[in-house]
């Protein structure tokens, strides 16, 4: 096979076919979709090949046959018959009033000059416009339309800090999205995407025949690649590849399909720079994600293989924002498994690959004391002296590093807050990508951390204390309770040091107190 242009940045079905870039046909899923149905909505994270798959889906219906030559779609396609399409993308800023309104109109104002539509028959508001355009374009062509709605849901993800302004703007798109089902005389085929699932009750009351294809697994692989997709498509440019490294750091994404999948622009931009690194991440910015997650007082590894039922993963609501829905639906977790309990099914989340684990917990650090350094580099430190057995040197740069707790994490009951520590010191692993396990169970109980590295097993136990004379009994007590729980046996295996890690943290100072270690000892 010979090489091809990597398609970096490109979300149009048009450039992209005639640059010579490697395309992975989407054709028969699309295929199955326009025959199961007419009116669609899918969500998926950012750079996921939404917008290319809407380019797709305009270039079909507009009858652009040579776009397709060689592709799966193009022997199984009426190419005589031709749909005016309305392309809508909601790509801008929406931060005021007017701006939403103003997109709308401009956006059809150039469809519609574009079809030639007289001026003076497609005035009016936004939602009046849309009518009028789906209308005349209709009584002009003689074929129904096509409706593409790209990020719909951008006005309101812009704004979600300013939740009156959100309010708002959904108010606007409801009844924007609602002139849609109204004029179903006119409509051939409706298409509507973007990052978040809003409820049908809260955003498409009025367009509530849009069938949502999220979690469905006949399309699960619609956008995305597939590891075979990387084997054949992209096979010039995965030689001297090490395959389980690439699979390790991007695979892992799942929309109940058989197959995980890869976000496109990492595979491209590591194809490009063949380096490990996090490239989806660091296109994003995620600080109204970790406002959230300080506001709601949640720890990420309490999200680290949660059980949560299928309606919380698949809604998003302006004024009850679920944490674990915005996580999914943004990428940073995915679904790893699946059961059915009665009349409910419940998902297990988790991080989908070794860029969002690392990334995610090294940034959230990164966060929460932007004046500290890398914080990967504590991380580091700290690994190296546990595997050194420097334990005192541990608890110094323990206590320093603990030190950045911010104020903020400090809003709940006392028996939480050994928890947060632990969560601390779980981030600054999790960053290095050191295997770490929070509240481990054994048969007995649960180890606050577990750490694994280096050849040996670190098992932490955290207690607060304030006085002397408490932080000798806490140091006393979390050791026994090592000890007696047994937390130590299910490592027994392995044939590798265990050492017992008692941590005590000051109730009120808020600091690292001592430690004590001491190795297992088996009976």
């Amino acid at each position: 096979m010979t090489r091809q242009r990597l398609p970096i940045g490109i979300q149009d079905f048009d450039r992209l076919r005639n640059t010579d870039s490697y395309y992975v046909d989407k054709t028969p899923l699309i295929r199955d979709l326009i025959a199961q149905g007419d009116y669609w909505f899918l969500s998926r994270p950012r750079r996921f090949g939404k917008s290319l798959l809407v380019s797709t889906l305009k270039a079909l219906f507009e009858g652009r046959e040579e776009l397709f030559q060689g592709l799966d779609i193009h022997d199984h396609w009426d190419w005589s018959v031709v749909h005016p399409v309305v392309r809508l993308s909601f790509d801008g800023m929406y931060n005021e009033p007017e701006n939403i309104a103003d997109s709308v109109c401009a956006q059809l104002e150039l469809i519609a000059h574009a079809a030639g539509l007289d001026p003076d028959q497609t005035t009016g508001t936004g939602p009046v416009r849309l009518q009028k355009v789906l209308y005349h374009l209709h009584q002009r062509t003689g074929q129904r339309v096509v409706v593409l709605v790209d990020e719909y849901d951008k006005p309101i993800l812009d704004v979600l800090k300013d939740p009156d302004r959100a309010r708002a703007n959904r108010e606007y798109l409801r009844g924007f999205y609602g002139i849609i089902k109204g004029s179903a005389a006119h409509v051939r085929f409706v298409f509507v995407t973007g990052i978040s699932m809003f409820s049908k009750v809260s955003l498409f009351s009025g367009l509530n025949n849009l069938k949502d294809i999220s979690l469905d697994p006949r399309f699960a692989t619609i956008c995305g690649y597939t590891d075979a997709d990387l084997d054949t498509v992209f096979a010039p440019e995965m030689d001297g590849l090490d395959r389980d490294a690439v699979r390790t750091w991007y695979n892992g994404y799942n929309w109940l399909g058989e197959e995980r999948l890869y976000n496109p622009f990492d595979v491209l931009l590591f194809l490009r720079n063949r380096m490990f690194k996090p490239h989806w991440f660091r296109t994003g910015s995620p600080r109204f994600l970790f406002e959230t997650l300080m506001e709601k007082a949640v720890h990420p590894r309490e999200l680290e293989g949660c059980w949560r039922d299928e309606t919380l993963v698949s809604k998003f609501e302006i004024d009850a924002i679920d944490i674990e829905a915005l996580l999914f639906q943004t990428g940073y977790l995915t679904i790893v498994d699946e059961q059915r309990r009665g009349h409910r099914t419940l998902y297990r989340l988790d991080y989908p690959n070794r860029e969002v684990k690392l990334s995610l917990n090294d940034e959230l650090l990164m966060y929460l004391n932007p004046t500290h350094r890398v914080p990967s580099e504590d991380g580091e430190t700290l690994r190296d002296l546990l595997v050194a057995h420097d334990f005192e040197g541990f608890a110094t740069t323990l206590k320093a590093y603990l030190a950045s707790l911010p104020y903020q994490w400090h809003n709940k009951d006392l028996a939480r807050y050994e928890a947060w520590y632990a969560g601390l010191l779980h981030m600054a692993f999790r960053a290095i990508g050191v295997e770490v396990r929070s509240e481990e169970s054994s048969s007995r109980g649960r180890a606050d951390l577990v750490v694994l590295t280096g050849g040996q097993v670190f098992l932490f136990e955290f207690k607060m204390a304030e006085t002397a004379e408490e932080t000798e009994t806490a140091l006393d007590a979390a050791l026994a309770q090592i000890r007696d729980r047994g937390y130590a046996e299910k490592y027994r295996d392995r044939k590798e040091p265990i050492h017992l890690i008692a941590i005590a943290c000051g109730r009120n100072t808020r600091t690292l107190l001592d430690i004590r270690v001491e190795p297992a000892v088996f009976s």
